[in-house]
């Protein structure tokens, strides 16, 4: 099992370059929903749509005030083993020993004050609005484990009218633990939701980013009339 590494300087400059890296790729994070405020730990579920998720955790970890940290499977993080710096550990799916072992070291996590941990119950990418979901067994497991509060969040990269693409986040209502029919019907609510959206009315910026040419231009035109 690879545990998580936060903290120390090379965590620290991992903290800023995720940062500037996610704002320079994206016109900003969008959020619609109440996120929960930072308390007693949590257990966040979202989709698995791409390969930014990981950055975007980190950045929405860092708006809504929480400890982040995400289970990973094992041969991805030793791919990426500098998401160990901002919170990722690993599990060996396969393997019942090392997932004890994880789902062990999870619970420890999730009795820190502010903890979130974050679950990709689908185990892959895949596109998202791709319905019905395939969840696996192992976040009903977790949560059994855990007794925290379950949050279910929908995730949209897309493109509107500009030249770079923004990062959606819908935000369902928080439930206790429950049979893994729970967390389908909770993360195809939201997504569901997600996918009906159009503009970003009634959604609201938690990260501000990149702005694209025609954006830049408009507000040289505006400052010269």
């Amino acid at each position: 099992m690879i545990r998580d590494a936060k903290g120390g300087p090379f965590g620290w400059a991992l903290d800023a370059y995720i940062g500037w890296k996610f704002r320079s790729a994206f016109r900003g994070l969008w959020v619609r929903g109440a996120l929960p405020e930072a308390g007693p730990g949590r257990l966040v579920y979202l989709n698995h749509a791409n390969w930014w998720d990981g950055f975007m955790l980190h950045q929405l970890s860092r708006v809504a005030g929480w400890d982040g940290y995400c289970l990973m499977e094992e041969e991805n993080l030793r791919r990426y083993q500098f998401l160990a710096r901002i919170g990722a550990f690993s599990i060996r799916r396969k393997d019942a020993v090392s997932s004890v072992e994880s789902l062990r070291y999870a619970k420890q996590l999730l009795r820190r004050p502010r903890a979130a941990l974050y679950v990709f119950p689908e185990g892959e990418h895949r596109p998202f609005g791709e319905l019905p979901l395939r969840l696996e067994r192992g976040v009903e497991l977790l949560a059994r484990v855990a007794r925290v509060e379950c949050v279910p969040i929908a995730v949209r990269y897309t493109f509107f009218e500009h030249e770079l693409p923004d990062v959606l986040l819908e935000v369902g209502p928080g439930h206790p633990p429950g049979p893994l029919e729970v967390f389908q019907a909770g993360l195809e609510s939201v997504v569901r939701r997600l996918m009906a959206v159009t503009s970003l009315e009634g959604f609201t910026q938690k990260v501000s980013g990149a702005r694209g040419v025609a954006e830049r231009w408009d507000a040289v035109r505006g400052a010269s009339s």
